[in-house]
């Protein structure tokens, strides 16, 4: 039995992490980082006044479902925009980290197309993580 633990809707027009990001040089280096786009940063500051912040983080084995409710029908990547998803779900310390032990799973998420209310929902169900079984 899966046991839901969060529903959130964050309505607002839903982005990827990797598009127009920055290439940034690192001072006295010879390397590189790459900072995440402008849009990206706004699209983050906006989701966390949506998502209901934790004292303590979810540790336990969960499904992420993921609609993405488009405001064009412009081609977008399905696995970019989990990306996204994840990373601000930790950073508002709802998830304790997006690896594997944690996220297991990403069923039923899929992009669709809603013109005159884009946004993103997100359920968190509760699942049982048999991987400690497997040998």
């Amino acid at each position: 039995m899966l046991r839901m633990i969060e529903k959130i809707i964050i309505p607002i027009q839903p982005v990827t992490k990797k598009n127009h990001g920055q290439i940034v040089p690192i001072k006295g280096t010879k390397r590189y980082i790459m900072l995440p786009s402008e849009q990206f940063r706004d699209y983050r500051t906006a989701a966390l006044y949506y998502i209901r912040m934790r004292v303590k983080p979810i540790q336990a084995a969960v499904n992420l479902r993921c609609l993405f409710y488009m405001g064009s029908k412009r081609r977008v990547d399905l696995v970019n925009l989990l990306q996204c998803v994840c990373d601000v779900l930790v950073d508002a310390n709802l998830l304790e980290d997006d690896n594997s032990n944690i996220v297991v799973s990403m069923d039923g998420s899929r992009v669709l197309y809603d013109k005159q209310h884009p946004r993103t929902e997100i359920e968190i169900t509760e699942v049982e993580n048999d991987t400690q079984n497997k040998t």
